[in-house]
């Protein structure tokens, strides 16, 4: 469990830089991924949130397994944390979940700005899916409940 909360944290971090550049203005994309920045700051708060999310997910990547604790007076002289290391593992899949539903969040953003190019079928079958839930933000909005849909959609 230990080894897979540091390969989930390592995937949200992953997913998070990829974040990044969609909003950074670069690949001919509009910064914050909306059509008239500057006072309107689009995904920027979505990617703030997903770099304190992984924030949090490395702080939590200390190992369970490396620490142990003696009990009952001494006769359990080791004892493997594991139930700590399954708690930690819990929080990390969650954080990890909804850093991913951010990136989707961002990455249909950007995909909108590439029309009227087109994906593969696939992609274009799941954006579809996906805009039934979640619209193209336009203007600056509270984003969180777009998230928690986006968070649902992934699941």
């Amino acid at each position: 469990m230990d080894m897979l909360t540091i390969a989930l944290s390592e995937l949200s971090n992953i997913s998070e830089r990829r974040i990044y550049k969609l909003i950074s203005g670069q690949r001919g994309l509009p910064n914050f991924l909306v059509a008239k920045p500057g006072l309107n700051s689009g995904f920027m708060i979505p990617q703030y949130t997903a770099a304190s999310i992984v924030s949090q997910s490395k702080g939590l990547c200390m190992p369970a397994s490396a620490d142990s604790i003696p009990s009952s007076q001494g006769q359990e002289d080791h004892v493997s944390m594991g139930a700590n290391a399954a708690t930690k593992l819990v929080r990390v899949v969650e954080n990890t979940e909804r850093v991913l539903a951010i990136e989707l969040f961002n990455a249909a953003q950007a995909l909108e700005f590439r029309r009227p190019l087109r994906s593969s079928w696939a992609i274009e079958k799941i954006f579809a899916g996906y805009r039934k839930v979640v619209p193209f933000i336009e203007d600056d909005s509270y984003m969180h409940p777009l998230i928690e849909k986006s968070i649902e959609f992934l699941r």
